[in-house]
């Protein structure tokens, strides 16, 4: 079931995989190798390690030692018997990230869990309304107020509801920033403060949404997320709409975060746990025989 789900996220890049090795093979050359990767959107540097050690010819476990090599590195994963636990939603307006928070709700649901929103995108009366909306539809509570209000109250009050009412998560959407936005910047710092005030070592994660149609560039941003605030984990949207499914690497390779999930399409259901195996496999299917 897993696999096919993927297999269909991937389909554009697959596609392009197939222009660059239309017919499957047990070995291929080096040189065709790396133009399959670098089609995908895999950054030339990490091409270049992860072809050095491979012979001339490359054979499937070659390529599935090197790829899967990409994502040997200590990933603190942050999950937490804690209640509640509270999840602070964050990235750039346009990556997903009202869509991607009520798929976890929805999730968290499904898994019998007691679930509460804050609405703390008060940036946008847009952001407010779209989560709400979500919130009937799964039939989920939410702390909002208006556009225009202090965010950090929207944190205070969905928390301190949270912990009095019993519930096992908490999610809170912030505004859509760019990481060169001063202002919003440090509204965001002020957010996860407030947080802290509200019930200690919360948030408990901080999850950082990155647009797969953006590709390799997005890394730069989850970079600059970083920096300024920490960022936990990561989850992927949009995959399905590009060919720059390779891109994954790159990602994993430079940011050395867990990537927790993958948006599978616009529905509250399409969200698949990342499986590294699972999507160095998909790729490959497409190469060898």
């Amino acid at each position: 079931m897993f696999s096919k789900l993927l297999k269909r996220v991937l389909g554009k890049t697959t596609d392009a995989i197939k222009d660059v090795a239309p017919k499957k093979r047990k070995n291929i050359p080096k040189d065709e190798f790396e133009d399959i990767l670098l089609e995908a959107d895999v950054h030339y540097d990490l091409v270049e390690r992860l072809l050095e050690p491979l012979s001339d010819e490359v054979n499937r476990v070659q390529a599935f030692n090197s790829l899967i090599s990409v994502f040997q590195y200590k990933a603190d994963f942050k999950n937490s018997d804690v209640k509640p636990f509270v999840e602070m939603i964050i990235g750039v307006n346009g990556a997903g990230k009202t869509t991607t928070i009520s798929k976890l709700a929805y999730r968290y649901k499904s898994e019998g869990k007691k679930v509460l929103l804050g609405a703390g995108d008060t940036f946008r009366a847009a952001a407010i309304e779209q989560l709400s909306r979500w919130a009937v539809k799964l039939d989920i509570p939410i702390v909002s107020t208006k556009q225009g209000h202090d965010p950090s109250a929207v944190v205070y009050d969905a928390i301190t509801s949270g912990v009095a009412k019993g519930f096992d998560n908490i999610i809170i959407d912030t505004a859509g920033r760019l990481h060169n936005q001063p202002n919003l910047s440090e509204e965001l710092k002020k957010m996860i403060r407030t947080a802290n005030k509200a019930l200690e070592n919360a948030p408990n994660r901080k999850m950082l949404i990155l647009d797969g149609t953006q590709g390799s560039s997005s890394i730069n941003q989850a970079k600059a997320f970083d920096e300024m605030i920490g960022i936990d984990g990561i989850i992927i949207t949009k995959l399905d709409g590009t060919a720059k499914g390779g891109s994954v690497l790159s990602i994993a390779d430079e940011l050395k975060m867990p990537i927790f999930y993958i948006g599978t399409g616009e529905q509250p259901k399409d969200l698949i746990i990342f499986k590294a195996n699972e999507y160095v496999n998909t790729i490959l299917d497409e190469i060898f025989v």
